[in-house]
């Protein structure tokens, strides 16, 4: 891929290093001039994952970790559609989610938070997008969780979503969050981003067609990598 092959980063877009709200941008906020520096050839045709790698159960956080019984939580289904800037579908992407649990905890040993650890969820899963670029997860409904940002600081329920492209240095991670969440609006993480346009497509929407009566709420949340219209990533030299 040629430089002439990215679009140039729209800089009102994305938030500035430092962040007042923010306290962690404190010692992210770079000193010095930023550096752009060109993929290399091994890093644009480095291994990739397949078919054969993913396991049935990867894209169910319901079952894929479970060993005495159902997670604890509302049950929800998260899908949608990885598409480029021109709303072409991109097949065979790796699509990663990772979260916290019902009550607002991960599974992980630095998570202190209150609130138990569910037994039977991993909070993880994985999957391949198909020829249309669709994607979907079976999981429950993460709680909201303090953090140590100002004295009663809140994150709002969120999912992480990574996703690969040809090679493992092709990574882009986001955030998704829940239509009609009130705690959205309050945090100061999602606060740094300027335009509230970026905001709202990070923001999934309920999918009533696609919800399962008497089981699960469907939400949609579609995924584009580059253009005007493009997701927020945390991470992104523009084009990946």
């Amino acid at each position: 891929m040629s430089n002439g092959d990215l679009f140039q980063r729209d800089r009102e877009w994305h938030p500035k290093a430092y962040a007042h709200d923010y306290k962690s941008s404190v010692t992210r906020s770079p000193k010095n001039a930023l550096l752009s520096l060109d993929n290399t050839a091994s890093e644009l045709t480095g291994p990739t994952f397949g078919h054969g790698d993913i396991d049935p159960l990867d894209n169910d956080l319901l079952q894929n970790y479970a060993k005495t019984g159902d997670p604890i939580g509302e049950r929800i289904i998260l899908h949608g559609r990885v598409l480029d800037e021109r709303g072409r579908p991109v097949p065979n992407m790796l699509v990663e989610i990772w979260q916290a649990n019902a009550g607002g905890r991960y599974r992980h040993k630095n998570d202190t938070y209150l609130a138990p650890i569910d037994p039977n969820f991993g909070g993880c899963g994985r999957t391949l997008t198909d020829d249309q670029g669709r994607y979907v997860f079976r999981t429950v409904k993460p709680g909201a969780y303090p953090w140590r940002n100002w004295v009663n600081s809140w994150r709002p329920a969120h999912v992480h979503f990574s996703v690969f492209g040809t090679a493992f240095a092709q990574r882009l991670i986001t955030q998704m969050y829940f239509e009609g969440d009130p705690l959205i609006a309050k945090c100061p993480i999602i606060n740094t981003i300027p335009d509230p346009r970026a905001i709202d497509q990070l923001i999934a929407a309920i999918d009533m067609n696609e919800t399962v009566p008497l089981d699960s709420i469907a939400y949609k949340f579609d995924i584009v990598l580059r253009g005007h219209r493009s997701t927020f990533f945390e991470n992104r030299p523009e084009g990946n």
